[in-house]
């Protein structure tokens, strides 16, 4: 079992930047692969980015490539999302979430994830 608890959300202005953060608990972090998700009222939840926690490839969703910066600290067990350029559209719950990868594999599609936060808000006014 993985316990992952969210932090670092809340309201910035169009242009600004977040650090959103999950720490995980429960498990080795290095055979987990690390997800944000992020679900806007009305819309289905969204593939932000991922990362594989042992050896740091990185997959992003379109929207946020070029903005987003996924990245985790196996010390501390800890995965990050920093978000720049923010735009009003970026506003939703941001989920962290994990899958085990003993073989390097990384799913993009949430229905792949076993473990999931209890999520961030994040408010970006224009």
């Amino acid at each position: 079992q993985v316990q992952l608890v969210e932090s670092g959300g809340g309201l910035v202005q169009a242009g600004g930047s977040l650090r959103l953060s999950c720490a995980a608990s429960g498990s080795t972090f290095s055979n987990y692969a690390m997800g944000w998700f992020r679900q806007a009222p009305g819309k289905e939840r969204e593939f932000v980015a991922a990362i594989r926690s042992f050896g740091g490839y990185t997959y992003y969703g379109d929207s946020v490539k070029g903005r987003f910066t996924i990245y985790g600290d196996n010390a501390k067990s800890t995965v990050y999302l920093q978000m720049n350029s923010l735009k009003p559209e970026d506003t939703a719950v941001y989920y962290c979430a994990a899958h085990e990868s003993m073989d390097g594999i990384v799913f993009v599609q949430n229905y792949k994830y076993d473990y999931w936060g209890q999520g961030t808000q994040v408010t970006v006014s224009s």
